[in-house]
């Protein structure tokens, strides 16, 4: 482990990703037979994570949410022979970086393809899309049940000049919490036949969604024809999003946060005074344990979200915290804690995506 820096702090261990990596690598091209795509955002693009992406000869595309986020690896993804992909629908007014820094970038509005037409045209690119498809989860995507919208995209992009139809995606899980299942993943593999088959075109990717999608290959339920999987809490923390189970070769604690005891002293567990609303907005419900013994860490909602983390001492209680604290009911701990001691936590994605996000928080790396 590297010499430590200040708290709190994010550690990182580069030797457990690359575990992840190989993990769902072999599940997702060797048994599953598509292509791979690792999401980057999950750690806000860090740049040791991307470097051992970059690195890994398994990875086909890199890719983000965040034009800034693909800037920061543009140049190392493509050395690597990686391409790199805008997972967010690009606003208009971050065309110039999207054809800059993305080789390919997931659309569904025709009038910012046509923005990225004329941008790939002026600095003299091909850009290559893929064209979302809604097959019920209601994020983005044109709804699949109107095909003539469907069909009135395609022949609009396959006549630009600067952009090329590299394929169709969808996402599910992630809004509506609509679980990938063979029936509706079928539903986006015929709409790709049918654009191949309408306009005798050949599409090099139909990407069967992200990490809730993994579950199917072992499964035996990936529909034939799906080609490619978006890979972020599968690969940060092995995790399969669709029923939250463990990926098998993976592991979970990955990246841990660390933050220091600033406050340990004895108090009431009821609140004094009439309740009215937190800092952000909500009542608080109290349950009366009488006296606790409540230590204060120097991280909180700012930071990080209270419900993605787990402390690795079982019996640490996280009690709430506001935007700079967290209190803990260490009562019951058989260790003794003082101020300046340092409490660790496992985190889930939501946990692990603000932290990576936290300017105030600081990174280390466990690299062997």
């Amino acid at each position: 482990m590297e010499s430590e820096t200040m708290y709190p702090k994010l550690v990182i261990d580069l030797k457990k990703l690359q575990g992840n990596l190989g993990a769902v690598a072999e599940i997702t091209k060797d048994r599953g037979g598509c292509s791979l795509m690792i999401v980057t955002k999950g750690l806000c693009a860090d740049p040791e994570m991307a470097g051992l992406v970059a690195r890994d000869p398994k990875v086909d595309y890199m890719a983000d949410s965040r034009v800034k986020n693909l800037a920061s690896y543009a140049d190392m993804a493509r050395a690597n022979g990686k391409k790199t992909v805008l997972l967010r629908i690009p606003m208009h007014d971050e065309v110039e970086g999207v054809i800059q820094y993305a080789d390919i970038s997931f659309n569904s509005e025709l009038s910012t393809i046509r923005l990225l037409n004329e941008e790939a045209g002026r600095v003299g690119k091909v850009h290559d899309i893929v064209l979302m498809i809604d097959l019920g989860d209601l994020r983005e995507g044109i709804f699949f049940r109107n095909e003539d919208l469907i069909w009135e995209a395609v022949e609009e992009i396959l006549q630009m000049e600067n952009i090329n139809l590299y394929g169709i995606a969808v996402n599910l899980t992630c809004y509506g919490a609509i679980i990938p299942k063979y029936d509706n993943l079928s539903q986006l593999v015929d709409i790709a036949r049918k654009i191949e088959e309408k306009y005798d075109v050949r599409l090099q990717m139909v990407s069967g969604g992200n990490s809730s999608s993994i579950y199917l290959i072992d499964k035996g339920e990936l529909p034939e024809g799906i080609n490619n999987l978006r890979l972020g809490e599968a690969f940060l923390l092995g995790n399969d999003t669709a029923y939250e189970t463990d990926l098998p070769g993976t592991v979970g604690d990955t990246v841990t946060l660390q933050a220091q005891i600033v406050e340990l002293k004895e108090k009431p567990s009821l609140p004094i005074g009439e309740v009215g609303v937190d800092a952000f907005g909500q009542k608080p419900h109290y349950e009366d344990r009488g006296i606790m013994k409540r230590a204060i860490i120097a991280v909180g909602k700012q930071d990080t979200d209270l419900d993605s983390m787990t402390p690795t001492d079982p019996q640490i209680e996280i009690m709430g915290g506001s935007s700079d604290h967290t209190i803990l009911d260490v009562t019951h701990c058989d260790r003794d804690y003082k101020v300046g001691d340092i409490v660790t936590f496992e985190l889930g994605y939501g946990g692990m995506l603000k932290v990576a996000t936290s300017p105030y928080v600081e990174r280390e790396y466990v690299r062997g």
